[in-house]
């Protein structure tokens, strides 16, 4: 992981900079920051954000970029207007709604950038300042966006694919949920660039229909050289860990994103281990560098993406994240 080291030191700068104006006065005294907030919450005037992401509804990984973002708005005395849909026309008009109401900044995750174009370049017209999270890396500055928060999904899959190879699978099924999403097919991409040398084959579910997605991956592993699962979703991996037991196969289960219930599954050993690319710290950063921006002029990254992934937790770290995701923000 070493293509783009500067990357990295920039996630630590934005999570220290963002955890220490939170944390400042958590003594209890009446210390304030250098830009005025008191016991941990800023005395700046009080901004409207709107997010607006690409999550199905119930969708748990979703729930924890929230949390980062209640937090981030909790501090920066702002109150953020939240809308959501896997549809992309209807992403765009939900946009584009955001635009009528003329927030003081927009966040938003684009896995269809050519769908929300449109509503985007209507934002900057505006004046309204953008950033994105979590989906749309590769077009994050062809949208006008300040600021990007995410993982490079090519990147993540080579490294997902490179750790399948040297684990000593062969042969590996990965999973898509919703086929089109850029960052998704990004994904199985890099793992077979990272995987060179195996097999790697594009298997897809409908993602909101569980019984469908169980179904397709048992019926893929009556082939019994499948030796690795490979999901793009906790909630797909945990899934799969049914079917694999429903088919009879010795195959393995690995998976990109968490939840609560998917750390469990590590920590009992049903899922071999998963990307992590800190849903809570895209939520958080989301929110608070249009806080940032709107106060202080401040952007980060310095023309590249901030990225927040990826790690692996696996059962070398996973009692520590444990922790953290029984509380929701891992």
């Amino acid at each position: 992981m070493t293509r783009h080291p500067s990357r990295v030191a920039l996630v630590a700068i934005a999570a220290s900079s963002a955890v220490a104006l939170a944390a400042c006065s958590s003594g209890g005294g009446k210390q304030e920051t250098e830009t005025g907030a008191q016991a941990g919450k800023a005395n700046t005037p009080a901004m409207k954000f709107a997010m607006i992401t690409h999550a199905p509804a119930g969708d748990t990984f979703f729930d924890i970029i929230r949390k980062g973002a209640d937090a981030a708005a909790g501090k920066d005395n702002v109150t953020y207007e939240y809308s959501n849909s896997s549809n992309p026309s209807e992403q765009a008009k939900l946009i584009q709604a955001a635009v009528d109401k003329k927030p003081d900044g927009i966040a938003v995750s684009v896995p269809n950038p050519g769908a929300v174009k449109g509503a985007l370049d209507k934002a900057k017209a505006a004046g309204i300042p953008v950033v994105m999270f979590n989906a749309g890396a590769a077009e994050w500055k062809n949208l006008g966006a300040l600021m990007y928060y995410g993982q490079d999904e090519s990147v993540a899959g080579e490294a997902a694919g490179k750790r399948l190879a040297d684990e000593g699978a062969k042969k590996v099924i990965c999973v898509i949920q919703e086929q089109g999403q850029s960052q998704l097919e990004a994904r199985c991409d890099g793992v077979a660039k990272g995987f060179a040398g195996g097999s790697v084959e594009k298997v897809y579910v409908e993602g909101t229909n569980m019984p469908d997605v169980q179904t397709k991956i048992t019926g893929k592993l009556a082939d019994k050289s499948i030796d690795r699962v490979l999901t793009l979703g906790a909630p797909f991996a945990l899934t799969a860990v049914k079917s694999v037991g429903e088919a009879g196969s010795q195959a393995k289960v690995t998976t990109f994103d968490t939840n609560a219930e998917l750390v469990g599954a590590l920590k009992d050993g049903k899922v071999e281990w998963a990307v992590d690319q800190q849903p809570y710290m895209q939520g958080y950063m989301a929110i608070d560098s249009l806080w940032f921006y709107k106060t202080n002029g401040n952007t980060l990254g310095g023309g590249d993406i901030v990225l927040t992934g990826p790690s692996f937790v696996d059962k070398s770290n996973v009692e520590q994240v444990y922790e953290y995701a029984k509380r929701g923000t891992r």
